[in-house]
């Protein structure tokens, strides 16, 4: 894949949070999808706590039989200091490398993390979604911000998540009887569609399939980089 650079990653804390509050007016949130995503894509990083060797890898899958199509790995050393609210500063330098691998460009990207869902509403989906210039969605399996009520336990079910006074995504539950998701848009999509696409990608697990294959590629590497 090919992408024009956004801004500069040699930035301080302070600096990167002043950064995340002037690219967050540039996150879109109606839905730029033309119809029916074909290629859709799962995003995750894998490193050993307190670990400075991040593995990432990208999956694309077919919608809607959600069959392989392309995958790509990055590996690198992060410095970037771990701050909460500031993850994609981490995370994002190596799996972008991951995404420049890319052989194919998916119409749709999901990420482990956090679309608007985040305190200056710029989560790792979202900064993702304004690198690539592509519909992001937000699949974090924890909450990072706002309040919400309790959520039922079939598949499907959803509140939402609210921050300030705010609607900033909705914790869904992905299957019967597991803990819900937190979804968010992250860029270039709206919240009905991004809980809609979630739902479609579901392969009998929690995780949405191309998320879950993401993980699964990317600590396969980081196990084999490690064990040699």
């Amino acid at each position: 894949m090919d992408f024009a650079p956004l801004h500069n990653w040699k930035v301080t804390p302070a600096e990167a949070v002043e950064l995340q509050k002037q690219l967050a007016d540039q996150v879109i949130l109606q839905d730029c999808l033309t119809g029916q995503p074909a290629l859709v894509a799962g995003a995750d990083v894998s490193y050993r706590w307190h670990g400075e060797q991040f593995y990432a890898a990208v999956v694309v899958l077919s919608l809607p039989d959600l069959q392989p199509v392309a995958e790509a790995t990055a590996r690198g050393r992060v410095t970037f200091p771990y701050v909460p609210g500031l993850l994609s500063f981490r995370e994002l330098p190596v799996l972008l490398k991951a995404f420049e691998e890319l052989s194919v460009s998916p119409d749709l990207v999901l990420v482990d993390g956090q679309g608007i869902a985040h305190p200056r509403r710029l989560g790792l989906a979202s900064h993702l979604g304004l690198w690539l210039g592509l519909p992001t969605i937000g699949c974090a399996k924890s909450r990072l911000c706002g309040e919400h009520a309790s959520v039922g336990q079939r598949r499907g079910q959803q509140v939402p998540l609210y921050d300030k006074q705010e609607q900033v995504g909705v914790v869904l539950t992905t299957r019967d009887r597991v803990k819900p998701l937190y979804i968010s848009p992250g860029h270039k999509i709206g919240l009905r569609r991004a809980v809609e696409q979630v739902l479609m990608c579901g392969g009998g697990y929690r995780l949405p399939e191309p998320t879950r294959q993401a993980h699964l590629l990317s600590n396969r590497l980081r196990q084999e980089v490690e064990e040699g």
